[in-house]
């Protein structure tokens, strides 16, 4: 009887699922080590104290004593992002 010298197909295949799986666990970690970290939130007008006035391109909003004043949006207004028009001092 001959035996035969290459490896058995289960032994192979093994080999390469744990082959691929160092490969993708390494792939993993460089991307975590490479890619830029998470940016904190951008702070909204509203809740930015040193903001006195902002406006969505609907509605104007000012900083008051007593809280926040904001004007009525149009009927066929669409908001856009926020922004500060009024910086305090």
């Amino acid at each position: 009887m001959a035996q035969d010298a290459s490896p058995a197909p289960s032994t192979l295949s093994g080999a390469l699922a744990a082959w691929g799986i160092v490969g993708l666990t390494v792939a993993t970690v460089l991307l975590g080590a490479l890619l830029p970290g998470h940016r904190p939130a951008a702070v909204s007008p509203a809740t930015d104290s040193a903001c006195l006035e902002w406006s969505d391109g609907c509605q104007v909003c000012q900083r008051l004593a007593e809280g926040p004043a904001c004007s009525l949006p149009g009927i066929a207004c669409t908001p856009g992002e926020p922004r500060c028009l009024r910086h305090g001092g």
